[in-house]
């Protein structure tokens, strides 16, 4: 799920976008659909990709003019004009799908790493510059300054098989079931070529794929690897969608097979996801899935194997340890780079001077709070940005967040401030992301009693509840006559996770389906300022 790169850079990566369209140069790291996204209404010339990615694209969105784009390939390096100061790109291998790479960016803005999607194995990691890689209890001759970082299983603690290790697997099982007449393989998306070449080459047998049915899986596999594919119907092996419905769909093949006393037909899905989503299943079956060595079948029948073309936990921290990078930012919402013990050692607690290269890519002056190290850490950015009303609306909380370390932005009035955070916004959009708050109110007998001192504090107060005042009005009309005790304990015993309760009931059943917890909601920012200024007081 890509993000928008900060306004600090004149670059692009895998967004397509207004905001991102205002940029001098895009890069896109592969073709899967959720990088493109946005592609056919905002691309703009230069789109600088590998030659495969270019034609994969363009088998999606023929209607795209081939001509914005601009080949660059793995091990090449270009040296790219623009007004703010020369700069160089070099593509490496993701190890993601065919096609992906991964982009290092050198110029006047530091030397950053975006990773795209990617799973860094130790040959992955080889092919970077040697100068970037540390060795044991010694940092990288150049340090990197960002590494925007793939962390969709930043959660997933257990240890994944190797890509090879999980084909083999595949190939195990289906030597266990000789007897079944159909194997069904849920290994329609882009990544997932490599298994059926070695079904293909073991077997000696092509795959069938209904490209009616099934358009975009024919057209990536006639143009990566057209030797396997076969149009006869009655093969034994064929192209079995893997959304929607798998388990109720694999259930009616099952169940038709036994109806007619034939059979079971072999239903096998290689993916991660199962594996690294525990909710909604019984303690019996997520206790299987800690079985990684080996197909697993599931109560509806499907066997599964743990192959992934992301990074584990263990992954991701393993080659942090090696980049030692200064900062770390998570593109796969929400933050989930702040749990990785790298990030929690080295780039938490980390101070920003207002002249180092952090406020500078981000184009924004910083002003030291003087908040004493003894305060609690309340999230994972060194900055407290007073959001505007459409920040607000748009932004998942998770992208606005603070260190124990806290610098606030000058409280310039709102139609100067820029609104600028980290992470940028999401290109994923979510309708209903909009976070409900509790409302606040200041009496006059409070503010009679308030001091010049306060200046600053009241002007987060009324930055605040103009915000809070803008989301009561969408409420409905039933949800305002409920009191916030009610409101509270009516959130607390909806969901299990107590970090979610400020969210709505469909925005944690999207977090949910997606596979990703729910993000934690933000402090209050007036409670933000009154922990300030008791602090400055004690000292």
């Amino acid at each position: 799920m890509p993000i928008e790169m900060p306004r600090g850079l004149p670059f692009s990566v895998d967004t397509f976008s207004p905001n991102s369209k205002r940029k001098r140069h895009h890069f896109l790291t592969h073709a899967h659909k959720d990088h493109c996204q946005g592609i056919l209404t905002h691309a703009s010339y230069p789109i600088y990709s590998t030659v495969l990615t270019k034609a994969l694209v363009l088998q999606y969105y023929p209607q795209l003019d081939d001509g914005v784009f601009v080949g660059i390939e793995v091990g090449k390096t270009l040296v790219i004009d623009d007004p703010d100061g020369d700069f160089a790109v070099t593509a490496f291998d993701a190890n993601h799908c065919p096609g992906a790479v991964m982009f290092l960016f050198e110029g006047r803005f530091g030397n950053i790493l975006h990773t795209g999607d990617c799973r860094l194995t130790p040959e992955c990691l080889q092919s970077l510059p040697e100068k970037f890689l540390g060795k044991k209890g010694k940092e990288p001759m150049c340090q990197l300054d960002y590494v925007f970082l793939d962390c969709t299983f930043g959660r997933f603690s257990l240890k994944m098989p190797s890509r090879q290790s999980a084909i083999q697997q595949v190939i195990n099982c289906i030597w266990k079931h000789p007897d079944a007449p159909r194997v069904y393989l849920t290994c329609d998306l882009l990544g997932q070529e490599e298994i059926l070449v070695y079904i293909s080459q073991t077997f000696g047998c092509k795959i069938y794929v209904d490209k009616v049915q099934n358009p975009g899986c024919y057209q990536a596999l006639e143009l990566t690897v057209p030797e396997i594919l076969s149009q006869d119907s009655s093969s034994r092996f064929q192209i079995f969608d893997g959304f929607p419905k798998l388990c109720e769909r694999a259930e009616a093949k099952i169940a038709e097979a036994r109806a007619n006393f034939q059979h079971e037909p072999l239903v096998l899905r290689p993916s991660a996801q199962w594996y690294a989503c525990e909710e909604g299943y019984s303690e019996a079956e997520n206790r299987r899935k800690r079985i990684h060595d080996q197909a697993v079948r599931d109560i509806s029948g499907v066997w599964h194997v743990c192959y992934s073309i992301h990074s584990s936990r263990e992954e991701l921290d393993w080659a942090l340890q090696l980049l030692a990078p200064k900062w770390v930012v998570s593109t796969t919402p929400s933050c989930r780079a702040i749990e990785l013990d790298y990030v929690k050692r080295h780039c938490f607690n980390a101070r920003t001077a207002s002249d180092n290269s952090f406020s500078k890519l981000l184009n924004i002056t910083l002003e030291d709070s003087s908040a004493p190290e003894t305060t609690p850490s309340l999230g994972c950015l060194p900055i407290i940005e007073i959001p505007s009303k459409d920040d607000l609306e748009t932004q998942p909380q998770s992208m606005l967040a603070s260190t124990s370390h806290r610098r606030l932005l000058n409280l310039s009035p709102p139609s100067k401030r820029p609104s600028v955070t980290l992470f940028g916004k999401p290109r994923a959009g979510i309708q209903d992301s909009i976070f409900k708050h509790e409302k606040e109110t200041v009496t006059e007998d409070d503010s009679s009693q308030k001091t010049s001192e306060d200046t600053s504090l009241r002007q987060v107060e009324v930055v605040e509840v103009e915000c809070r005042k803008s989301f009561e009005e969408s409420r409905e009309e039933e949800d305002r006559k409920i009191s916030e005790s009610t409101q509270r304990r009516k959130r607390a015993s909806d969901s299990p996770i107590g970090s979610s309760k400020s969210f709505s009931q469909s925005l944690r059943n999207f977090y949910r389906s997606m596979n990703v917890s729910v993000p934690q909601p933000l402090p209050s920012l007036v409670e933000l300022m009154h922990a300030n200024k008791c602090s400055r007081r004690r000292f």
